[in-house]
């Protein structure tokens, strides 16, 4: 791994961080102490904690923040610190949970592809098949990256990673509807029926054992929530996408 300034890389290439959060009092310092050793430009998304949260944001006042009483969901707050990355000049915005599972020794590796890749959204793929996965994030993982195949015809090893960078300076004009888990899903699909890649890299991650780690995921409604998405993309994708591209692929070789 190249070694570099990596406050003064985020600052001269217009990255920051969006960290959003709900309920992870017991990590989120942790998380952010662990992010201000590579760049202090970082913005957190409080959705509605009721938890000590606000009172430890309270101590990094020189960080950006964005907070609202009433809890929406992830997909609001990413979309909530995307607005506010816009409105600060940031070109790009890499996402991170606040639970802990990711690590930010990894965010080198998103720097470094973006060297390369720097219009790509690039996700960070996890190793789903060490022993501390739950076998209802395995599912889901599986699940989820057959019907984006589905919908893109393009096979990414990890379309649940919540740990990404995207080029928001790319993605402004499009208008996304969902606001909970499976904005993740919806983000992905349509910035690449948009035209913009999406590429990887591989990350570590680390899932505390059961009655420890804090999740907000609730099996059968999200579950149900991200069906519905999949079901609707699909369809989109079969009866537009799809045709339209391939009749644009004929006026290529024409």
């Amino acid at each position: 791994m190249i070694q570099l300034d990596y406050p003064s890389v985020f600052r001269e290439k217009k990255v920051c961080i969006i960290v959003p959060t709900y309920n992870n009092d017991g990590t989120l310092q942790q998380v952010v102490n662990s992010l201000l050793v590579f760049t202090d430009q970082i913005i957190i998304v409080n959705d509605g904690s009721t938890d000590s949260t606000a009172a430890i944001l309270a101590t990094y006042p020189q960080l950006q923040q964005v907070s609202y009483s009433k809890n929406i969901g992830k997909g609001w707050a990413l979309r909530q610190g995307f607005a506010k990355a816009v409105e600060l000049g940031y070109k790009h915005a890499i996402t991170i949970d606040s639970d802990g599972q990711h690590f930010a020794e990894d965010l080198p590796q998103f720097l470094e592809k973006m060297a390369f890749a720097p219009d790509a959204i690039i996700i960070g793929a996890r190793n789903m098949d060490q022993a501390s996965i739950p076998g209802k994030s395995s599912f889901g993982h599986k699940f989820s990256n057959f019907w984006f195949w589905v919908e893109t015809g393009l096979k990414l090893p990890d379309t649940q990673s919540g740990y990404r960078l995207y080029p928001i300076h790319t993605m402004r004009n499009i208008r996304f509807f969902t606001k909970k888990f499976e904005f993740e899903i919806e983000v992905l699909v349509r910035s690449f029926w948009k035209g913009i890649p999406i590429t990887h890299v591989p990350v570590k991650v680390f899932y505390a054992e059961k009655g420890v780690r804090v999740t907000h995921f609730r099996p059968f409604k999200d579950f149900t929530r991200i069906t519905i998405l999949n079901t609707v993309l699909v369809i989109w994708a079969l009866l537009y996408i799809h045709p339209r591209d391939f009749f644009r692929s004929l006026k290529k070789k024409s």
